[in-house]
C-alpha cells in the first residue's frame, strides 16, 4: 500500500470508539446478552473470549447489525450504525459462505458492488492468502482452509475499516491458520481494527492488544491482554484460562 493510500486510510479511519451501552439481548424469552457495556478506542486487535454459549457471537451479531439489541445502543463514534457506517465493516464466518463462482470471480463480485479494482490487485490479495494459482477454480472446490481463507481475503477486497471475525480458525490446517494470521498482522498495520473470536488461548496471546472475555452474556473483564493473562478481572476468567470447567 503506498503512502498515499495509508494516509487516505488513517483519513477515513472514523468509527472508533465503538461502544456498548448496557446493551442486552433476549430471545424467545431467553436472556443471552445482559446489560454489556465496554468501549473500544484503541485500533489493532480485539480478541473475545468466553465458554461455549457465553455469548461470543451475538456479540460480533450486534456490531455487524445482523442482530438489533433489545435494550441499550451499540455506537460507532457516538452514533447508531447507518447503512454508510456498515458500509464500512465486514464479517467472516466460522464457516466459509463462497458464490458458486471462480475465485477470482468471489472478489471481483464483492469489489464491484463497492468501487471496481484492477484485477492485478485482486491477484495481489489472493497471493497473500496463498490462492493466487488457484483464481480460476470454482470456489467450492476448495479444501476447507483454502475456503476459509478466500473468505478473509473477499471481506478484506475492499479494506474495511472494521473486521469482524467469528471463530475463522477453527478446525484449520496449520498451514492455514498462519496464512490467516499474518494476514490480520498485516492489516492491523493497515489501520483495519479487528475483533476476533477465538477459543485458543496461544492465539489469543499471539494476536490480541485486549481481551473482552464473556460469561453467560455478562461482560467479566475487559483489560489489555498482558494484563488479562497475567491477572484477569474474573474468577471466571482465571478459571477459563487455567482450563477449568467453568458453569
Amino acid at each position: 500500500m503506498s503512502d498515499t493510500n495509508l494516509i487516505k486510510t488513517q483519513l477515513e479511519y472514523n468509527l472508533l470508539p465503538i461502544e456498548y451501552c448496557s446493551v442486552s439481548f433476549h430471545k424467545s424469552g431467553i436472556r443471552l446478552i445482559d446489560r454489556v457495556s465496554f468501549k473500544l478506542i484503541s485500533k489493532g486487535i480485539t480478541v473475545i473470549l468466553g465458554p461455549n454459549g457465553a455469548g461470543k457471537s451475538i456479540l460480533l451479531r450486534l456490531m455487524h447489525g445482523l442482530d438489533i439489541p433489545n435494550e441499550g445502543k451499540v455506537l460507532f463514534e457516538g452514533v447508531v450504525a447507518d447503512e454508510k457506517i456498515r458500509r464500512k465493516q465486514a464479517m467472516v464466518f466460522q464457516n466459509a459462505i463462497l458464490l458458486r463462482r471462480s475465485v477470482i470471480e468471489n472478489l471481483s463480485f464483492v469489489a464491484n458492488l463497492h468501487q471496481p479494482k484492477k484485477s492485478s490487485n485482486l491477484i495481489e490479495l489472493l497471493a497473500e492468502v496463498g490462492l493466487a494459482d488457484k483464481q480460476h477454480m470454482p470456489a467450492r472446490r476448495l479444501s476447507g482452509g483454502e475456503k476459509q481463507r478466500l473468505s478473509l481475503a473477499r471481506a478484506l477486497v475492499c479494506q474495511p475499516e472494521l473486521l469482524l471475525l467469528d471463530e475463522p480458525t477453527a478446525s484449520l490446517d496449520p498451514y492455514s491458520v498462519q496464512m490467516i494470521e499474518t494476514l490480520l498482522s498485516k492489516f492491523r498495520h493497515r489501520n483495519t481494527k479487528i475483533i476476533f473470536i477465538t477459543h485458543d488461548l496461544n492465539q489469543a496471546r499471539r494476536l490480541a492488544e485486549d481481551i473482552i472475555f464473556i460469561h453467560k452474556g455478562k461482560l467479566e473483564a475487559f483489560q489489555p491482554a498482558d494484563a488479562f493473562f497475567e491477572k484477569p478481572d474474573s474468577d471466571f476468567a482465571q478459571a477459563f484460562i487455567s482450563g477449568r470447567l467453568i458453569f
